[in-house]
Order: C-alpha cells, then sequence, then structure tokens
C-alpha cells in the first residue's frame, strides 16, 4: 500500500501514547491517549472527533454487554465511564475493579480485550516500561479478577481467535508473541509464537481478522502486518508514523481499519495520528464485557 492510500483523520491535537482502538454500537471509534489521560471518539459517519479527559492514566475501552457506557483500564483498575459526545465532562466514572494490593505502585493497566463469554483479559506494565512487574488478569462479569501470567515489561494487545480456542498475547520490550490455549475462563500453558526480527521493532496491539489472519502493529516499524496461523508475514501495510501502536476494524461491515501512533518522544509530522486504511479484508464485531 502507498502512503496515498493512507488517511489521517483530521483533527485538532496529537496522541502522545495513542492506543485501544474500539469500534463502538454508536457508530463511532474510541481510542485512548494514555499519556495525556483522554478517551477520543471519532463519529464514522461525519468526521467528528471529541475527546474527554480522565483522572488517571487509562490504557483501554471495551463496550458493556448490558449497561450503558464502556468500562475503562485506569491506572487503579477497571472502571465503569459514560460519555456523552455533546460534553467535554463524563457524565460519570465508576469504580468496578481494583488491582490487587500486591500489584506494584508503578504499574497502570495497559491493554485488554472481551471474550465471546463476555469476560475481561487485560495486562498490566510498569510505567517505566524497564521491569518485568507486569501481570496478566482475567476478570469476571461477576468483577472477580484472577492473575493468570506475570513477568511482563510492556503487556500488550491479547487477541482471541475467531473460534475462540486462542489466546495471543505480548510482551512488547522482549518483542515477543504467546499463545495460549482458551477453554472458557481456562488459560493453558504460555508458549512463545513469533519472536520479532530485530528490524520489525517491537509488537505492539493486535486483532484478528474474519478469516484468521492476525494483525500485528510495529511500534518502530512504522507499519501494521498480517501474519497467517504459522506465524509468517502475508501483507503489511506501511504507515507515515515509526510508533504504531494498534489497531482495529470497524464500519458497517468491518472492513474499515483504524491505526493508532504515538508522539511520545519523536520528532515526526504524522507522529500521534490517527490514519485509516483499507485492509483488504474484513473484521469481526468486537466482544462486550457482561458485567
Amino acid at each position: 500500500m502507498h502512503l496515498d492510500d493512507v488517511h489521517i483523520i483530521s483533527r485538532d491535537r496529537r496522541d502522545q501514547l495513542g492506543e485501544g482502538p474500539l469500534a463502538a454500537r454508536d457508530g463511532a471509534l474510541y481510542w485512548v491517549d494514555i499519556i495525556e489521560q483522554r478517551i477520543n471518539r471519532l463519529s464514522l459517519s461525519d468526521g467528528a472527533v471529541s475527546n474527554w479527559v480522565m483522572p488517571e492514566m487509562v490504557g483501554w475501552v471495551i463496550e458493556r454487554r448490558d449497561a450503558r457506557g464502556l468500562v475503562a483500564g485506569f491506572r487503579s483498575g477497571v472502571k465503569a465511564v459514560v460519555l456523552d459526545p455533546a460534553s467535554p465532562t463524563p457524565v460519570s466514572i465508576e469504580a468496578l475493579v481494583d488491582l490487587p494490593a500486591d500489584e506494584p505502585a508503578i504499574n497502570r493497566m495497559n491493554d485488554a480485550k472481551a471474550d465471546r463469554d463476555g469476560r475481561l483479559w487485560a495486562g498490566t506494565m510498569p510505567v517505566s516500561c524497564d521491569v518485568p512487574t507486569g501481570s496478566f488478569y482475567r476478570i469476571e462479569a461477576d468483577r472477580s479478577l484472577t492473575r493468570m501470567d506475570d513477568g511482563y515489561h510492556v503487556a500488550n494487545g491479547p487477541a482471541i481467535s475467531p473460534d475462540g480456542r486462542w489466546l495471543f498475547h505480548t510482551n512488547t520490550v522482549l518483542g515477543q508473541i504467546y499463545r495460549f490455549s482458551l477453554d472458557g475462563a481456562t488459560l493453558g500453558p504460555r508458549e512463545l509464537w513469533l519472536q520479532f526480527e530485530s528490524d520489525w521493532g517491537h509488537p505492539d496491539g493486535m486483532t484478528f481478522d474474519a478469516e484468521g489472519g492476525l494483525w500485528v502493529a510495529h511500534w518502530g516499524g512504522s507499519r501494521v502486518s498480517r501474519f497467517d496461523p504459522d506465524g509468517k508475514i502475508e501483507r503489511a501495510i506501511h504507515v507515515p508514523a515509526s510508533q504504531i501502536t494498534s489497531m482495529a476494524f470497524a464500519g458497517d461491515s468491518f472492513d474499515r481499519m483504524f491505526i493508532t501512533s504515538a508522539a511520545d518522544g519523536i520528532d515526526e509530522p504524522h507522529g500521534g495520528c490517527l490514519f485509516e486504511v483499507d485492509p483488504g479484508v474484513a473484521g469481526l464485531p468486537p466482544h462486550r464485557f457482561a458485567g
């Protein structure tokens, strides 16, 4: 794909650390700016962009299945957030799940996905990104929380295969994508599925398309890539920013791909922009939290 095929979403600011894009039922794309503590919203019908400042760093947003609004991964835990596109002030923010008492104070929540049964799979990481104090958690609809794995510098990009049999998770700093078997709430042993090559950058956010291809954002690699089930790159889409963080399928047919990026620590004209590309394949509707 040529850069001319990459559309830069027009807005009045760039993200210091854009992450966690989500296609929502209200015809909008939501995503966060972790460093600036913002939740952003793009109307897919008219291109209007809104944002709300949060009281803490927020790493992701996911829709609720049976309740109004979103759940969001704040530094301190999971909170329910209700937003009004017509107002810059959140309607409400309510604590749902606090992180465990033994979670290091240097950590924050970073990335999460819901599965088909409505539970959350969410990681934590140190704000400094340089010590392996992060963990990986399962959060049930009853708001119970279980630590499933640990030792993460940057816990990133959980992605669940379309058939629900596999969960993929990343330690970005080490350049490693892990695969776990998934049977309901049971997670199998961690296995190394893919080690990024040194000239690829580092693996960040991930999502599956409807055909089972795994899309991975390349932090420091200026692209997103589609991997086949054997871990081979099947295609890549290059974008004019180096720090690419995540992507999501959106639109009525989930055939529009939006890509987030970060401006933090770099001097690039398009770092921190939100991009839209044609992925050449459709995605799937995201699952929602049942709690």
